[in-house]
């Protein structure tokens, strides 16, 4: 990524205000924002585009979370995971950590909360 590039977000929740809200926020902060209502989705978006960073909620219809963070180990290992959850459990958790996710931002989240885990993890 050059210093002109807008880092790529591939936001994926299948909570369509939080999509739409977040989404918006995100590209006015600079970001370069697809969303996917689901795992499904998103897979079929990974097929063909890169993404810096992949926000993923965990509890989704068709395919959930995890399942787009496996996808994302195996063939993206360098687009950073961050799990969006309302469901923080250990056991999701822990899956989540053995497949690559590098952060958790529990739901309800403030946005700058957001941003300042972006700014945070593309700095690295």
């Amino acid at each position: 990524m050059t210093a002109k590039e807008k880092p790529r977000l591939l936001l994926v929740d299948d909570e369509e205000d939080l999509r739409t809200v977040l989404g918006q926020e995100l590209s006015a902060a600079g970001y370069e924002v697809v969303t996917a209502p689901d795992g499904v989705e998103a897979i079929r978006i990974l097929q063909t585009e890169k993404f810096d960073v992949a926000l993923l909620d965990i509890q989704m219809p068709n395919k959930d979370g995890i399942a787009v963070l496996k996808h994302l180990s195996e063939n993206h290992p360098s687009t950073i995971a961050i799990i969006l959850t309302g469901h923080a459990d250990l056991y999701h958790a822990m899956e989540a950590k053995k497949y690559g996710a590098r952060e958790f931002i529990s739901k309800p989240f403030q946005i700058d909360e957001v941003t300042s885990t972006l700014q945070r993890l593309l700095q690295k």
